[in-house]
């Protein structure tokens, strides 16, 4: 079982990154359920705005759409700014809107049969929305959600100290990441063995 998560902070690496320490939690739920897990963060990367899956020269996105399409389960990891996703998110999801005419070689979209999740963290109201809005776009691409696949962390509706600079609801946060990963875990496991159908049929009586 492969996971990537795209760290979609806004932040250059070796910058310290609060999104990408949630994430780091449930990254480590699931290697404890035996996953390999990739973290990219996007901001390290020159991806620019499009919405096919390669544009040419100096575009990193091809790879990154390999790796994802590798994994049997993909995290999107956004700050919030401004009650909504990073743009860096944004990109990402715009990337992947080829990904509503992209079909394996049994004909099903290329993202059927994996599963997806949200890691959200924000020092303003919003997380939820964050997470609402990708989770909706990854369904329309065929994506799975499983039941409380996401985990965020909002210190309230005013801004206030950052994820890495206090202990406030971190434990709160690393239990909802413990349950995200198994949930996320346990549902591509049953596609795994039990894929979509091709096509479903219905009897005729």
């Amino acid at each position: 079982m492969r996971a990537t998560i795209l760290n979609c902070t806004l932040k250059k690496s070796p910058e310290p990154s609060n999104t990408q320490e949630l994430a780091d939690a449930v990254a480590a739920g699931l290697r404890d359920l035996g996953a390999a897990v990739r973290t990219i963060r996007l901001a390290d990367h020159a991806i620019p705005p499009g919405v096919v899956s390669d544009l040419g020269d100096g575009d990193e996105w091809p790879w990154i759409r390999r790796e994802v399409l590798r994994s049997q389960i993909l995290i999107f990891a956004s700050p919030t700014w401004l009650g909504r996703p990073s743009s860096l998110a944004q990109r990402a999801l715009e990337r992947m809107h080829a990904m509503l005419i992209e079909t394996r070689e049994d004909g099903k979209p290329v993202a059927y049969d994996r599963v997806a999740g949200v890691v959200a963290t924000g020092n303003e109201d919003g997380a939820h929305h964050v997470v609402s809005e990708i989770s909706g776009a990854l369904v329309d691409l065929g994506y799975t959600i499983p039941g409380q696949s996401w985990a965020c962390w909002n210190p309230g509706s005013e801004p206030g100290p950052f994820y890495r600079d206090t202990e406030q609801g971190h434990r709160y946060a690393y239990r909802v990441a413990g349950k995200m990963a198994g949930n996320l875990y346990a549902v591509a496991c049953a596609l795994w063995d039990r894929p979509f159908p091709l096509e479903f049929s219905r009897d005729a009586g």
